[in-house]
């Protein structure tokens, strides 16, 4: 059962309206440097991990066989299964800033660790604790800059900070070439020390957080009008001293009867039952991106390796212009999310990942593709996936009620990487153990298909949430009286 703060007092407010009528400041950039400065940390370590795979499979390192590397990766995505579903629930009840800290502590202590790994569980063991703090990042860092950012400017904003992943990836491929180099560093150490690196460096991320405030919107549903009134207070001062003139009236009230916390029933109902269609289109989108995505790059380096005679510690080098192209896409294509509209966006850049996938699959099968080639159609493909991918976060962090954001976020990313994103490595790890091109074409048409439904259903149920007040797109269950 939900349980209302006594007195149950009606409050009207114009928070949402403030925050959304506010240029472009220094402080947005340090919400997106803050929170997303992560996705990049995640990228560089989760690359790395890719990287050495081929090192990993070395009797004289780790001695892991194709499924085995399939298998930690699985494992990880487990882990940020349940990390997601247990910190989304955590951040919707106690609020965004406070999970910020907790996540990326579990996710940083994964990290290290990983670096002290001396069989497969122990890895294994590791990368589990590694997904579920980054699973609870994705939950509490989306929701915050979704509650934090202008309308105007929260399809871009969201797309580049989930596509800043590949700037950590390209980082992480080309540290490779120096920690995976023999004459540098013995294999067995280099790829420890990648990984200690990489926990240290995030330690920056704790600095940074502590000037990001708690969510405002959270704040007011929640029963804590005056904090929310400082906090919105303390924002429009600094952006008008750096605009030198006063910030225009805001227009557009809200009414919320504030509670403390709301019951799983209450949560259910409102996911799927009032937005049931919406929830359909959050699980296509999130599994067939998790799908193609874990598929390819969790297991690119097994394929240079077994299908192109790639040395393993020179796999690393072919991923920086697949993390380019990553990168490049939500760049480019994130403000026609906020322009021409999501519906069209979203729809367009999953079937193009499904075709140029297919095609690219077909090649392979036949033997048209060296190493360069199809690291090549790979970038290509994922100019257009990884904006695809971004927006699928987009559309769940954006189209639920405030008090389930976090949660829906979370739901999503775990369903999502459980059907399609877990299964997904090992699969492919698999297909690759077997030698056969035609096998793991056979993979690519799925992931193919999965992208195309996921297309179809976006142009039926899409909703056209560009530079829209979130709480026009929906309205706040605390908008509700008893």
């Amino acid at each position: 059962m939900a349980t209302t703060i006594h007195p149950a007092a009606e409050v009207k407010t114009r928070i949402p309206a403030r925050l959304d009528r506010l240029p472009w400041s220094r402080f947005h950039w340090l919400v997106v440097f803050a929170l997303g400065i992560t996705w990049v940390l995640d990228g560089l370590e989760v690359t790395f991990k890719g990287a050495i795979s081929g090192v990993l499979q070395e009797p004289g390192v780790m001695g892991f066989s194709p499924a085995d590397i399939g298998l930690i990766a699985s494992v990880y995505l487990t882990g940020a299964v349940i990390g997601a579903l247990v910190f989304g629930y955590l951040t919707d009840r106690h609020g965004r800033q406070k999970l910020f800290f907790i996540t990326l502590a579990v996710y940083l202590g994964g990290v290290l660790l990983t670096a002290f790994s001396w069989n497969l569980w122990s890895f294994s063991l590791f990368r589990f604790f590694t997904g579920c703090g980054i699973g609870g990042e994705y939950a509490a860092i989306n929701s915050a800059i979704d509650e934090l950012i202008p309308a105007h400017y929260r399809g871009r904003v969201d797309l580049v900070v989930n596509g800043s992943y590949w700037i950590g990836a390209a980082l992480g491929s080309g540290a490779t070439l120096f920690l995976l180099d023999p004459n540098w560093f013995a294999p067995w150490f280099g790829w420890r020390l990648g990984f200690g690196i990489g926990a240290l460096l995030g330690l920056t991320i704790l600095f940074l957080r502590r000037y990001i405030p708690e969510s405002p919107r959270w704040l007011i549903t929640h029963g804590r009008a005056e904090e929310a009134e400082r906090v919105v207070g303390e924002i429009e001062a600094r952006v008008e001293e750096e605009r030198g003139n006063p910030l225009p009236v805001a227009i557009g009230e809200l009414v919320v009867h504030p509670r403390r916390r709301y019951g799983f029933a209450s949560i259910a109902r409102t996911m799927f039952g009032r937005y049931r269609k919406r929830s359909i289109l959050c699980l296509a989108l999130m599994v067939s991106q998790a799908f193609l995505y874990n598929a390819i790059f969790f297991t690119y380096a097994l394929v240079l390796v077994r299908f192109y005679r790639v040395s393993p510690e020179k796999t690393g080098i072919y991923l920086l212009p697949f993390a380019i192209g990553n990168f490049l896409g939500p760049v480019v294509l994130g403000r026609f999310f906020d322009t021409i509209g999501r519906r069209q966006m979203i729809s367009g850049t999953y079937a193009a990942s499904a075709v140029l996938l297919a095609a690219t699959g077909a090649a392979f099968a036949d033997r048209l593709l060296g190493p360069a080639g199809q690291t090549a159609l790979w970038s290509l493909i994922f100019f257009f996936a990884s904006a695809a991918a971004s927006s699928a976060y987009l559309t769940a962090s954006e189209i639920f009620p405030l008090e389930t954001r976090g949660l829906a976020i979370a739901l999503f990313f775990s369903l999502g990487t459980a059907t399609g994103g877990v299964v997904a490595p090992w699969l492919f790890g698999t297909l690759i153990g077997t030698g056969s091109r035609q096998a793991v074409f056979g993979g690519y048409l799925a992931g193919a298909v999965l992208m195309l439904a996921a297309a179809a259903i976006e142009l039926r149920y899409g909703v056209r949430a560009e530079r829209a007040p979130l709480e026009s797109i929906a309205a706040p269950l605390s908008s509700e009286s008893e």
